[in-house]
């Protein structure tokens, strides 16, 4: 099968363990772990089988840490692994990597322990990754001059205010921690829709330039010069602010449209044979689909939030960093993009799994059978990827390059 190259650097990273030569390797592995340890843990948690005795609402825990504790580590290693390229700099590598791994996991443990722990540690303890993170990338982004990928920076920022809000709001009860987490979800999105907007037309445009059926990918103007990006922060900022408003749910319904314009655009279902690319177009589906959901929530009460919520971070967030972790692990590890059946089992039960998550509080007398199912579904998917990625992202580079 046909290969997209990728073009990297010459890598000027610090001497160190292999595992920290670059971000992607600890922090991909660990957002696969995170998934498949936590979700398991939460669904424990969810029947009453386990007690965090933690000071405030367990689902304000399992949000969060799905939010800055899974994806948070997704977005690091995908910035400290892409950021070298965009600028042609060196890569966080060796003792600053190790650093900013370690503020990344003392944050995961001091939130999941916070019962047991003076509030301030905690606070400090998970809004202690994200500064060091921008601090790390502003260099090389603000040295490259180039707007379209400075605007990481203010969005770190946010993302951190965002994580400052869930902390006053569980450890001291200053306002309603859920609306730091639903802040910090559309942040998210935004990445993936100023992301997705990047690499999935153009890997879709030079795969099937590759097998001989190039296709014209022309974008309107209107949509990505700020509209795509803006929908969905515009509509994430009304949901943290007036969750379930007539406003918020017109814009989340806008939005929507507008990326099922801008996705109808690139192609997908000519990727049908290629893995590693249909399951990006699938991400951003997912995308479509939560926008939809949570903005008809606001309109037809049968319809729960939680339904459109977990499209959004299970369906769209889960399946973008799934396909985004394993195409750039392989390709930084000098490995032919070309993902294995595993790969595309976890694919696919994590779709089916979200599935089953969405549907779950649309049918009562099936709630708790559903949400399980999804959940082990979705953790099994997380599973698969550590299995078949952690000799990928623990050896040396397969061509023999450093990094």
């Amino acid at each position: 099968m046909a290969t997209i190259p990728l073009q990297e650097p010459v890598y000027r990273g610090k001497p160190g363990p292999l595992f920290f030569a670059a971000g992607f390797r600890p922090f991909f592995l660990f957002a696969g772990l995170q998934a498949a340890l936590m979700l398991p843990l939460w669904l424990a948690v969810y029947v009453g089988g386990v007690n965090l005795h933690l000071p405030f609402a367990a689902a304000v825990w399992h949000g969060h840490e799905m939010v800055f504790g899974f994806a948070g580590a997704a977005v690091g290693g995908f910035l400290l692994t892409a950021v070298p390229n965009w600028t042609n700099t060196h890569h966080v590598s060796g003792r600053p990597l190790m650093l900013l791994f370690a503020l990344w996991l003392a944050g995961r443990v001091a939130f999941t322990l916070s019962g047991g722990l003076p509030p301030v540690l905690v606070a400090v303890a998970c809004l202690s990754y994200l500064p060091m993170l921008a601090f790390l990338l502003a260099q090389p982004l603000i040295s490259a001059g180039k707007a379209r990928n400075i605007v990481f920076l203010p969005i770190l920022g946010l993302f951190l205010v965002s994580d400052g809000l869930v902390q006053a709001g569980a450890l001291w009860g200053w306002g309603d921690p859920l609306r730091g987490i639903y802040l910090g979800m559309s942040l998210v999105l935004v990445m993936i829709a100023i992301v997705g907007g990047r690499i999935v037309p153009s890997f879709t445009q030079n795969w099937l330039r590759m097998q001989g059926r190039p296709v014209e990918l022309a974008p309107i103007a209107l949509i990505e010069k700020g509209g795509a990006q803006g929908s969905v922060l515009l509509a994430g900022v009304l949901t943290a602010l007036v969750p379930g408003s007539k406003a918020a749910g017109v814009v989340l319904l806008l939005a929507a449209l507008i990326h099922l314009v801008r996705l109808s655009r690139w192609h997908g279902l000519k990727t049908l044979s290629h893995p590693i690319l249909w399951v990006l177009h699938l991400g951003y589906l997912w995308l479509v689909i939560g926008l939809a959901l949570l903005g008809l929530a606001s309109f037809v009460e049968a319809l729960p939030v939680s339904a459109a919520v977990h499209a959004l971070t299970a369906g769209c967030i889960g399946t973008m960093v799934l396909g985004v972790m394993s195409r750039a692990a392989l390709g930084h590890s000098g490995r032919p993009l070309d993902v294995s059946k595993a790969t595309v089992a976890a694919y696919v039960l994590l779709s089916v799994g979200t599935a089953l998550r969405v549907a779950a509080p649309l049918l009562p007398d099936a709630q708790m059978g559903l949400t399980h199912a999804g959940g082990s579904l979705w953790a099994l998917a997380w599973i698969l990827f550590v299995v078949v990625y952690f000799p990928v992202v623990t050896r040396p580079r397969a061509d023999g390059r450093p990094g």
